[in-house]
């Protein structure tokens, strides 16, 4: 995806089971995802499937301890602001709701502009919501602990200057987003999370395997 168009690929998402949608984008998945919705029953024994780069972009951070390993669940991006360059509906947009709704503070840029994505003030486990904004990448970018770019265009070059000192670097686009200096900046930076992606995909069909388990 995308293969016809957002309505079209919607359409033939939607014609397959969620029990068999292990790439997490049904309507029910990404209905669930957007109002952080984290289970599928009340008893709270299965849980949702998650579309998988955006869910491979979050183990990275993850492994890199981005996420506060102290605070519960839901609360572990709580204090962090991420810029994510991209909004498609099957990337930049379902992973700018997922870290808000883990609690960063989530800026989202593509080419209509800026968006805000945030789950307002404290820690209290809520969807997250999102307000347009004018503020320029210059202002953004340098208070931005993390920066995720996913440009689909062999020009683009993310502006080494504007990257904070410290700051982790990921891109997940087919191209490389970042300029050759980028590590002159970032602390990390990891240039592909393709591998991720496949492992997710894996561990999704595990986890419907484990939903259908639970069922019966």
């Amino acid at each position: 995806m995308p293969v016809h168009g957002n309505k079209q690929d919607q359409y033939l998402l939607n014609c397959l089971s969620p029990e068999k949608d292990v790439e997490g984008l049904s309507h029910l998945d990404l209905y669930n995802m957007y109002h952080n919705i984290r289970f599928l029953d009340q008893n709270q024994k299965k849980k949702s499937i998650l579309p998988c780069t955006p869910l491979g972009i979050v183990k990275v951070l993850e492994y890199l301890q981005i996420y506060h390993p102290l605070l519960h669940h839901g609360n572990r991006l709580y204090g962090k602001t991420v810029l994510v360059v991209n909004r498609s509906e099957v990337v930049g947009r379902p992973l700018a709701a997922l870290l808000a709704n883990d609690g960063a503070t989530v800026y989202s840029l593509d080419l209509s502009g800026m968006q805000l994505f945030t789950r307002g003030a404290g820690i209290k486990l809520r969807c997250h919501h999102v307000t347009d904004i004018s503020n320029p990448l210059s202002e953004i970018a340098p208070k931005c602990d993390v920066i995720i770019t996913g440009v689909p265009n062999p020009a683009y070059k993310f502006p080494t200057n504007l990257i904070r000192d410290g700051a982790v670097c990921i891109c997940f686009s087919s191209y490389k987003n970042f300029q050759d200096d980028v590590q002159e900046r970032a602390s990390i930076y990891v240039p592909s999370i393709g591998k991720v992606t496949i492992a997710m995909l894996c561990r999704n069909q595990l986890r419907l395997i484990e939903n259908r388990t639970v069922s019966s």
